[in-house]
């Protein structure tokens, strides 16, 4: 794995090793961060900032403990100059030490020591895939949301996990929790009770009568 590797701070993204998250790019900084990544080990690092909702974004703001870095798979340049890309999700890292800025964007020095389990294969045994859906349904069902429930009984059960914990619209602390579960199990069933009790706080939709 790489070191030192720019960052890309964005409230709200997460990504997981094994996992593929698109970016659309349009920050002058940001296309040059692409640049140089790909120009060089095609790594970024995703990580969010400790910024509270609801404020006036920080240029500088101060980031959580811990990261996923990520290679670039796709690459598109769009006609009015953003870049369209691809990152699979490879290892979490801590944050060693920060560095000072290159071409506008921010650096870190990554410690992975803690996670090399990233690169094993994650065990499923554990998890309760009919709770998991079950979860999942109604949640779905209590923010009127539809799904193609024939492809996601097809999703093998770690893509489904982190599909939901990536696309799920849960807030930026809870999405930092799901980045720090150690374990496929333990994000799964952490998942579970965000589903859970986010149908029971979401008030049931008016009835016509």
């Amino acid at each position: 794995m790489p070191a030192p590797i720019p960052v890309f701070p964005l409230q709200g993204a997460l990504l997981l090793p094994g996992a593929r998250l698109p970016l659309n790019i349009f920050e002058p900084r940001y296309l040059a961060m692409v640049d140089d990544a790909l120009a060089g080990h095609r790594t970024i690092g995703m990580i969010q900032p400790k910024v509270p909702e609801q404020t006036v974004p920080d240029d500088w703001p101060p980031l959580y403990d811990l990261g996923c870095a990520g290679r670039i798979v796709s690459f598109e340049e769009t006609h009015d100059g953003r870049y369209l890309i691809g990152l699979r999700g490879l290892c979490r890292f801590g944050v060693a030490v920060e560095l000072d800025l290159h071409n506008g964007y921010r650096r870190v020095r990554p410690d992975y020591g803690a996670w090399a389990v990233d690169f094993e294969r994650r065990d499923e045994a554990g998890i309760d895939r009919e709770k998991l859906a079950g979860a999942l349904k109604s949640y779905l069902a209590a923010r009127q949301l539809g799904a193609d429930w024939d492809t996601i009984e097809k999703t093998p059960t770690e893509e489904l996990i982190s599909i939901v914990a990536m696309v799920c619209p849960f807030s930026p602390p809870e999405k930092q929790a799901l980045l720090e579960s150690r374990t496929l199990t333990e994000r799964a069933e952490l998942i579970i009770s965000m589903l859970t009790i986010d149908s029971a706080a979401t008030p049931a939709p008016d009835r016509v009568n």
